[in-house]
């Protein structure tokens, strides 16, 4: 099966914003006097807005906070972080511009609408992706499949024509189930689960490493 398209997560992926979304998460939570859970970080990665918020609602402010008013604060600090500064991945953009030359993009991300499109027009690529998601669109985030399949359905290719790149452990659960090829691009700080990551058919140490003769090779 030829490989005709390449879905890109962003966070871990594109840009290193883990690191932020954990600060300003574990921050709020803190300003509010709630409690931050050993496997809190964990959980929360490719979790949608829904899903996060109302978790930080329920299980981390004991419902101080509604959800709707946790996700709207945290967006705007995410927005205010953002607005700082952006700290790409090594190669992230000369990555994109050069898989595009080759394969049609798109993109799935548990990040919100408003904060992909802030990414993707700092990097300069908006115009080389064909369609973009964010979980928000879809009734599940990551592990469930949806984000990945919509992104699928928009670019009008089948899944198994796909390759997904991936960095976390429910990413890569999720890009699977929805029956795509997937390459794992580990971030460092936060690797994925050994179970996770052996569902990846390769494994790269860098966005670089990536290439469209790669890509052709897994379709193989």
């Amino acid at each position: 099966m030829s490989i005709e398209a390449i879905v890109f997560d962003m966070d871990g992926v594109l840009i290193d914003t883990e690191p932020i979304w954990e600060e300003v998460r574990r921050g709020y939570i803190d300003d509010l006097g709630g409690r931050w859970l050993p496997d809190t970080q964990d959980r929360l990665m490719g979790m949608s807005t829904v899903e996060w918020a109302r978790y930080l609602s329920a299980d981390l402010l004991d419902g101080k906070r509604a959800p709707e008013q946790v996700a709207e604060d945290v967006i705007e600090r995410m927005s205010a972080r953002y607005a700082e500064r952006l700290p790409l991945m090594p190669d992230a953009a000369e990555t994109v511009r050069r898989m595009s030359e080759a394969f049609t993009l798109g993109l799935a991300s548990s990040s919100p609408r408003k904060l992909i499109d802030v990414v993707l027009d700092h990097m300069g690529v908006t115009e080389l992706f064909r369609a973009t998601v964010s979980t928000e669109e879809v009734e599940r985030g990551k592990p469930a499949p949806d984000g990945y399949l919509e992104a699928a359905a928009r670019l009008d290719i089948s899944p198994d024509r796909c390759v997904a790149v991936e960095d976390s452990s429910n990413g890569l659960r999720s890009a699977n189930a929805a029956g795509m090829t997937v390459i794992a691009v580990p971030h460092p700080r936060y690797p994925p689960a050994a179970d996770a990551l052996a569902l990846a058919a390769y494994t790269a140490d860098r966005l670089k490493d990536l290439t469209p003769e790669l890509l052709s090779s897994l379709g193989d």
